[in-house]
């Protein structure tokens, strides 16, 4: 029971830090196996359905994916129906812009990062002006969810 009550306040917590005017996404976890890049994306995308109906939505990915989770994630959306728009940066260290040919859509970006170097993730993914975060635990060399996805409009 204590853990459930850490988690939940933990989970609070987390979903306060989570701010639209960060500047700095991406996947900021060390190398982590491959299962856990497709857990934790294919539970986005089936965050994404619930909010967002396939087929019809097309997102505008505002930073490049060179990460195993970032195009874990972009594969995932196609998959499921998204329309997915990739910026590319002119060279290396350059920001990601928006070409003027470019699709408008809403636009997506994702941080994944761990707390204080606990067996603790947190994906947050940034929707347009909204923010939705989920904390995960890995226990038993698997990932799973510590809560329910907090989001912040």
């Amino acid at each position: 029971m204590r853990k459930v009550i850490f988690i939940a306040l933990l989970l609070i917590w987390m979903s306060g830090c989570a701010t639209i005017h960060q500047t700095q996404y991406g996947n900021y976890l060390p190398l982590i196996p491959v299962s856990y890049n497709k857990t934790l994306a294919e539970d986005a995308v089936k965050q994404l359905q619930n909010l967002y109906p396939p087929a019809s939505t097309r997102f505008d990915l505002q930073q490049t994916t060179p990460d195993t989770f970032g195009t874990t994630l972009v594969e995932s959306m196609r998959g499921k129906g998204y329309a997915v728009f990739e910026s590319k940066p002119a060279w290396p260290g350059q920001h990601s812009k928006k070409t003027q040919n470019s699709p408008t859509g809403t636009t997506l970006r994702y941080i994944l990062d761990q707390v204080n170097n606990l067996n603790l993730y947190r994906l947050t993914l940034l929707i347009g002006n909204q923010a939705m975060t989920r904390a995960y635990l890995v226990q038993n060399s698997t990932v799973h969810p510590a809560g329910k996805w907090s989001h912040k409009e």
